[in-house]
């Protein structure tokens, strides 16, 4: 039976304004124990943003990341899926882009994420990957 992108994504997003400051969007990270947010305006997708952007694109850059804006640091140039995409199309277009995570977009609103570490738990949980995907956060 084909599976499809709703059938495992993570519908449970944390967005952000792109005039969000970088300190906040990495507090927002450690708070939700995620390490990519989406960056909005309004409801239309304008970015993500990973906590490795966050280091290698505002962090290493210097200045005070206070003052500066996640709208520095996020990708825009995105790879997106809709929910009714075959998860088949998804890994293609994972490995095509080499991504880690992918937005699911209806209509140009986010509605949800899919990311590798959901392809592992449902292709093979008994992976390292699905296993540590799979695996509670130790807080």
């Amino acid at each position: 039976m084909t599976q499809h992108v709703r059938d495992i994504m993570t519908s449970r997003l944390v967005t952000v304004e792109p005039q969000t400051s970088v300190t906040a969007v990495a507090q927002k990270m450690r708070d939700e124990d995620i390490g990519i947010v989406l960056v909005t305006e309004g409801d239309d997708l304008r970015g993500l943003v990973s906590d490795r952007d966050l280091v290698v694109r505002a962090l290493a850059e210097g200045g005070d990341p206070d003052e500066r804006t996640v709208a520095s640091a996020c990708s825009d140039d995105l790879v997106t899926v809709t929910p009714d995409e075959d998860l088949d199309h998804a890994v293609e277009l994972m490995r095509e882009h080499s991504v880690r995570r992918l937005p699911v977009v209806e209509e140009g609103h986010a509605v949800g994420i899919i990311s590798i570490g959901d392809l592992a738990i449902e292709r093979d949980a008994r992976s390292a990957l699905g296993d540590i995907s799979a695996a509670k956060p130790n807080l």
